[in-house]
């Protein structure tokens, strides 16, 4: 029972949510993010740090790298020696930060991400900048606390005598913060820092006059000024980095494009494969080699081009699709007072000045304190050096030495500290030499205890101070802008042409919903005929579009949806072979079915129109500029009401008369100008009006009165009638009836429904198909030729009493592609 009386119950919620709390607090304040003061993480801190405090400084030797980790892990960051190495090995990488913090000498890394040698073999030691950083640290500037076990003493911050944090910038990940600061020219920061001093209350755009914006230690080119103020102004913004590129050439007329910068913290090795991929499977046409010809003499990528490639289309795509271009995201998180804020560029600066201006006092006041003590001192000796004779005989009848400090005290009215000063006072210090030196060096010090008093006093004199010692650090450290800022973000077109190579082929879709794209080549090998198609069996050719690589197709569907699918996305296979199923290359779902599909090679030239039609009658009018989009899913083509489906979508062509023609044999003729245009999703007007379950089957466009229009049923049973005999109506009647089916026992029947009607002004072939995947050939010829629209017909296709054509299609062989 003792041992139960222990432990209390509690929340399994409570108590992690308690020790995550901590946790949370602790990485945030000491491990990820920086603090705003100096602009660097605990761990960077610690090693620069112990590195001073063990003497590897820049003017003496290198020392092994494993020594300063041993030194900090042992002392200061108990947390293991790949967290303080891998923290020592960013500030000594040139490519990462824009003034390195260590001296390495040795294997650091490399801008293709090769790791740094084990800190067994490298040696570093404190660069001169990053003295700067620790410059006073020993005259009281910053305040020091115990170490994790209170063996010594570290500092809570470093005096930072420039501002670190933008300088170098900072990249973390903490437990619900993230920082992402990037470096800065020192020279514009400090010039910026010190006009913010000179005029505190001045703003966002007339800072940015000084801190134009980051400057990466790999250059290249910056794009986005609205981005760079975005950031400065609210801790968030997004900029675009473009590496520097150039388009050189060469003998022959070939060229090649060369690059010298890449963005920051882009790994080169990757983006050479990148390209080189980009060459190999042959995303890109024109590319002939890639090649890294980095070196001593700094970074150099060469894409040699083909002949007549278009250099600026392929590098517009390299850039697009690689990371030749990246988006740089700011997020300038940094702690302040213990607690992490997210930050403007002039929050920055002034908590920055704020830490300069306690920093400057504090070692003002720390070296009047030490001047100061030793006046008093020299006071007293100067006293007793007046009254030598005095003193010294005071002191030779005195019993001891607290008793001679005794009697000098009271005896000449010396201090404590005064009376020790004369004890421990060297004989040859009594001559006139030394006495006058006394004075004069007394003299010197009330002269800076005068002018460290003056600068404690004086706001604009500390100011000022800091101003100088700043622009000391400016003009030894400062070197050139290495990236270009342009204010304007070019936006990358990439043409098709550049992409694909434009070529001439045939995409089929079978009845069953398989795909392929296939080249002219081939199909003419395979004899040009449809029944070489390759199709599975019960499956047949029910489309073939002649297009081009570059176009792209408008897959229309019977639910009234729609994909954009660029012809260069569908597989390539030969005329023989199967295809891909399509519900495998757009994401149509498997119950859906592809009415049409339409290329479309600029939807910005497009003038044309689409005519939609529904199974219930319904027709609409759109532009086919509406059908623009860039995504990849289903998009809504047209409204359908309830139990309605699309089954004809058309350009509008240069006939002016749309014809209907349902499957009982009705049909009417309308002018196409009745269908008003309309929006994209619009549901459409009505275009015929239908009886009982009668449904549209066919949609023709037709113009004047020269041809025929034949009818076909499933049953094979087709007629010829003039055109003559259908007369232009108004839209939304009920139509004329265009063909007479037998009804009774005793007569042999000529069809159920109407499968197929075609406009034929001179003689055109066909194939009916007939399941399991027969075909039949006929042509219009032999359909009856009559001038009754209400006709029996005659059969023209030969078949057994079960079977019922499914489709008709247009025979490839005799009429070419359709």
């Amino acid at each position: 029972m003792e041992n139960n009386d222990k432990f209390l119950p509690a929340f399994l919620e409570e108590i992690v949510g308690d020790r995550f709390g901590r946790y949370s607090k602790y990485i945030i304040q000491d491990r990820a993010i920086p603090d705003v003061r100096d602009g660097l993480k605990p761990v960077q801190r610690r090693i620069l740090y112990a590195m001073y405090d063990s003497g590897n400084t820049p003017e003496k030797g290198y020392r092994k790298s494993a020594k300063t980790v041993g030194d900090v892990m042992g002392n200061y960051h108990p947390h293991g020696d790949s967290s303080i190495y891998d923290g020592m090995v960013r500030m000594a990488q040139p490519w990462k930060m824009s003034h390195t913090l260590v001296d390495g000498h040795g294997n650091w890394g490399s801008p293709d991400d090769d790791p740094a040698a084990a800190m067994r073999y490298t040696e570093a030691r404190l660069s001169s900048i990053a003295m700067e950083i620790l410059r006073d640290i020993d005259r009281n500037t910053v305040q020091f606390k115990d170490n994790f076990d209170n063996t010594t003493q570290e500092p809570v911050v470093l005096p930072s005598r420039y501002p670190n944090l933008l300088v170098n910038g900072v990249s973390g990940i903490s437990s619900g913060f993230a920082t992402e600061i990037p470096p800065h020219s020192l020279r514009e920061v400090i010039e910026g820092c010190i006009a913010l001093m000179e005029n505190p209350e001045m703003e966002l755009p007339e800072l940015m006059n000084y801190i134009k914006g980051p400057d990466f230690p790999t250059g290249g080119t910056i794009m986005g000024g609205d981005g760079i103020r975005d950031a400065y102004s609210t801790g968030k913004g997004r900029i675009y980095v473009r590496s520097k590129t150039e388009i050189e050439t060469l003998r022959g007329g070939k060229q090649q494009i060369v690059i010298t910068e890449i963005p920051y913290q882009v790994v080169k090795v990757r983006l050479v494969t990148a390209m080189e991929n980009i060459r190999l499977e042959k995303k890109v046409e024109g590319i002939a080699e890639v090649r890294d010809e980095s070196g001593r003499d700094g970074l150099r990528i060469v894409i040699e081009l083909k002949k007549e490639a278009d250099a600026q289309g392929i590098l517009a795509y390299l850039l697009k699709k690689t990371d030749l271009q990246v988006t740089y995201n700011f997020n300038m998180v940094a702690i302040v007072n213990k607690a992490p804020q997210q930050m403007g560029l002039k929050s920055i600066l002034e908590a920055y000045i704020a830490h300069q201006r306690e920093v400057v006092t504090r070692r003002t006041q720390h070296d009047l304190d030490k001047v100061e003590d030793r006046a008093h001192v020299l006071e007293g000796l100067a006293k007793a050096l007046n009254v030598l004779d005095e003193v010294i005989a005071a002191i030779k009848a005195s019993k001891n030495r607290q008793d001679a400090q005794n009697n000098l005290q009271w005896m000449f009215g010396l201090t404590e500290r005064q009376a020790d000063a004369i004890l421990t006072l060297q004989l040859y210090r009594i001559t006139n030499l030394e006495i006058n030196q006394v004075e004069k060096e007394l003299n010197d010090i009330q002269k800076k205890i005068t002018n460290f008093r003056a600068i404690l006093g004086s706001d604009k004199k500390l100011v000022g101070l800091i101003k100088k010692e700043l622009l000391e650090i400016h003009d030894k450290h400062g070197i050139n802008r290495r990236s270009i800022i342009q204010d304007e973000v070019e936006e990358l077109k990439v043409n098709l042409e550049v992409m694909i190579n434009s070529e001439d082929v045939l995409v089929s879709l079978s009845n069953d919903g398989y795909i392929k794209r296939t080249s002219m080549m081939s199909f003419n090998r395979s004899g040009g005929e449809r029944n070489g198609s390759g199709a599975k069996e019960d499956d047949y050719i029910r489309d073939v579009i002649n297009v081009n690589t570059l176009d792209s197709l408008l897959v229309f569907t019977q639910r009234g949806q729609y994909f954009l699918l660029p012809v260069h996305q569908i597989p390539d296979f030969k005329w023989k072979e199967t295809g891909k199923a399509i519900v495998n290359i757009i994401p149509m779902t498997r119950e859906d079915r592809i009415v049409t599909m339409i290329p479309v090679r600029n939807f910005e030239e497009e003038q044309a129109d689409l005519i939609f039609v529904t199974k219930r009658g319904q027709v609409k009018r759109t532009e086919i500029k509406e059908y623009a989009t860039k995504r990849s899913g289903a998009v809504a083509a047209c409204k359908l009401g309830d139990g309605d489906e699309v089954i004809s979508v058309t350009r509008a062509g240069q006939a002016r008369d749309l014809m209907l023609i349902t499957k009982d044999g009705m049909s009417i003729r309308f002018r196409a100008e009745e269908v008003n245009p309309m929006g994209r999703v619009a549901a459409g007007v009505r275009g015929i009006q239908l009886v009982g379950d009668d449904e549209v089957a066919v949609v023709l466009w037709v113009d004047g009165e020269e041809g025929q229009l034949m009818v076909i049923t499933d049953l094979g049973y087709a007629k010829r009638t003039s055109l003559l005999q259908y007369q232009t109506q108004s839209r939304g009647g009920k139509g004329l009836s265009t063909f007479e089916f037998k009804e009774g026992k005793r007569s042999k029947p000529n069809g159920n429904r109407i499968i197929g009607a075609f406009v034929c002004e001179e003689h055109r072939s066909f194939l009916a198909i007939l399941p399991p995947n027969r075909m039949i050939g006929f042509n219009s010829k032999a359909a009856l030729q009559t001038d009754e629209r209400r006709h029996i017909g005659k059969q023209i296709v030969e078949m057994d009493k079960a079977d019922s054509i499914t489709g008709i299609v247009e025979d490839l062989s005799s009429n070419g592609s359709t």
